[in-house]
């Protein structure tokens, strides 16, 4: 064993699958003086920290690999189940708000709503990319974030999960009390399509932020989208229920048999979503500018 000094890993550990940076951290390997090569130092998937000199004791030895890739059905199955989870809790409160006689009140539902966002992007972000909603799906697609060839299968699955969630809902709660749980708007149309093209357009700017900006808070997506969903419900919820999804308005009208302004619900979120996302692409920072000290990029957050 020589008594060279091996050099220490690199100060900033790089995540599997950072834009720009290599996949796995290691070292250069160098040539002792008896011209022989350390297997391990050879190895570029391992980290090795200095070697203790004393007799027994070993190296500590990491290995980082990254992470096998996801096939397409785990990626629908998930955004299925995570649209399940959204609609069946985003329908819901509303219907128990209503039998209890206003118990929850609108915080009760902007938070309801909020916390199963949340919730599914933790859960099913690192899947699926956890899009919940046609709109962001779109949107996705047409920034050249997601590849279009997938759009169907995604939204074919959010459009199943909320029929599942909406017809579930009807069988607990037969009958359906008053359509409580379908967003109708209970203004002008005009003021109602606004709304919902505002609140999306919100929804949209920070989900573009978190889910594709490196340099945004990434781990708090989930926390910052859900924040995003309860402001809106806040805003919105008494004039329009605050849908911000076509497929939270989809399931539980068919289910309840009312369309009233269904059109609002599928036009105003779509053209929000894409309103929102590209003014974040054209505001954000250029890559450029926000790696003037050559650090690595950290991974999107939770858009595969």
């Amino acid at each position: 064993m020589d008594s060279e000094d091996v050099p220490s890993a690199p100060s900033t550990p790089v995540t599997p699958g950072t834009p720009g940076a290599p996949l796995f951290g290691g070292f250069k390997p160098e040539r002792s003086g008896n011209a022989r090569r350390s297997i391990l130092k050879s190895c570029k998937c391992f980290g090795v920290e200095s070697w203790a000199m004393e007799e027994g004791s070993l190296p500590p030895v990491t290995c980082s690999l990254p992470p096998p890739p996801v096939s397409l059905a785990r990626k629908v199955g998930a955004e299925f189940i995570g649209t399940l989870i959204l609609i069946f809790a985003g329908t819901a409160t509303p219907i128990v708000n209503q039998k209890t006689q206003g118990s929850e009140t609108l915080l009760g539902l902007a938070a309801s709503t909020g916390l199963a966002v949340m919730i599914v992007i933790l859960s099913t972000g690192h899947i699926s990319g956890a899009h919940l909603n046609p709109s962001v799906t779109i949107a996705f697609a047409a920034l050249k974030h997601f590849p279009w060839k997938h759009v169907p299968m995604y939204i074919g699955a959010q459009v199943m999960a909320s029929l599942c969630a909406a017809f579930a809902l009807k069988g607990i709660f037969h009958p359906i009390r008053g359509g409580g749980e379908v967003t109708v708007p209970s203004v002008h149309y005009g003021q109602a399509f606004a709304l919902e093209f505002i609140i999306t357009f919100n929804l949209m700017f920070v989900v573009t932020a978190v889910a594709t900006d490196t340099r945004a808070v990434g781990e708090l997506a989930g926390i910052a989208v859900g924040a995003t969903v309860m402001l809106n419900i806040l805003i919105a919820g008494e004039s329009t229920g605050a849908s911000m999804n076509p497929v939270r308005t989809l399931g539980p009208a068919i289910a309840a048999n009312n369309f009233k302004g269904i059109w609002i619900y599928f036009t105003a979120p779509i053209l929000g979503a894409l309103a929102g996302a590209g003014v974040y692409s054209a505001v954000k920072l250029p890559e450029e500018i926000g790696n003037t000290h050559d650090k690595p990029e950290t991974a999107h957050s939770f858009r595969q």
